[in-house]
């Protein structure tokens, strides 16, 4: 296994989760690239600095370099990119003009991204799921909102590189190592298909879906739907897993329903779509989320916040 030393990192996308990555990595006292859609963030990041609201309240202030080009940074150690699913393709142009020998790591929701990054022609490419909780303050503050692991699976090449991000020894942002990159992005579909579409519809808080008998109903019969087609679910992601995911995430907003709140289209697609194309495959329908499904399609569709 070579090891490689990481010191300058680029993260593509300033939403929650790429803001909330950024300052972790910054504490780690790695020079860290922001790259942002809009001239205004860049310039207010130099400006302002990067400002993370811890969960005790507190606040932790990091100096990071920020651009909207990708292009105008130097080879860097790693790139993570932190963008919704339908910000892809336009990233995907640019990565492909990035030199081969410079690790990806994707963080997206869903499955539909994990054989298309691989058509990219980097010699490292792995896959990020994340489960803390993070919302967007301002255009230079992040808000962390939950604990959770970050796990990262390498799809090809070297994982030497990410384990010196496991060194990081930071007990707010823990990381583990996965074996199979593709399995990993299907259990955390799976999570979100019970929590996400839900929410969105019932426009409630994670943790609602344990105090509201008639979402934890559904859930639960979701659940019951998804066991019988991935035999395997039981074992790897017990109901229990999934209550207490709901209770670690109580007072999180879930992405679909931020997407809903702000109405922007979500990533029902890639996440639950595809979960439920694996399941037909299989000959399972899935009916209750299925009709979930078609519920947030509707919304988005007709525009309904």
């Amino acid at each position: 296994m070579e090891v490689t030393n990481i010191v300058n990192v680029v993260v593509i996308g300033a939403g929650a989760v790429g803001q909330l990555m950024a300052s972790f990595l910054a504490e780690a006292h790695m020079h860290v690239t922001l790259v942002v859609r809009r001239q205004e963030q860049a310039h207010e990041l130099q400006l302002k600095r990067l400002t993370r609201v811890q969960l005790d309240g507190t606040q932790t202030v990091h100096q990071i370099a920020s651009t909207v080009e990708l292009k105008t940074v130097s080879k860097p150690d790693l790139i993570i990119i932190a963008v919704k699913y339908r910000q892809l393709q336009n990233i995907y142009k640019q990565l492909v003009e990035v030199p081969k020998e410079v690790p990806l790591l994707f963080v997206q929701n869903g499955l539909a991204h994990f054989d298309e990054a691989l058509r990219l022609p980097q010699q490292t490419i792995a896959f990020c799921s994340v489960s803390f909780g993070a919302q967007i303050i301002n255009l230079t503050t992040v808000q962390h909102r939950g604990m959770g692991l970050c796990k990262i699976g390498v799809a090809r090449g070297n994982d030497g590189l990410f384990h010196q991000l496991l060194q990081m020894q930071n007990p707010l942002c823990p990381i583990e190592l996965v074996e199979n990159a593709e399995q990993m992005l299907f259990e955390k579909a799976v999570l979100n298909c019970l929590i996400n579409p839900l929410t969105a519809i019932l426009q409630i808080k994670n943790g609602e879906l344990l105090t509201n008998k008639h979402a934890f109903f559904l859930m639960h019969t979701i659940y019951q739907e998804l066991a019988e087609a991935f035999v395997d679910i039981q074992q790897t992601i017990p109901f229990s897993a999934v209550i207490t995911l709901c209770e670690k995430t109580g007072k999180n907003t879930s992405s679909m329903l931020a997407d809903r709140i702000q109405g922007r289209k979500s990533e029902v697609d890639t996440i639950v779509g595809a979960v439920l194309q694996k399941a037909s495959a299989k000959g399972y329908l899935l009916p209750t989320l299925r009709t979930l499904y078609h519920q947030v399609l509707a919304m988005e569709e007709s525009g309904e916040q």
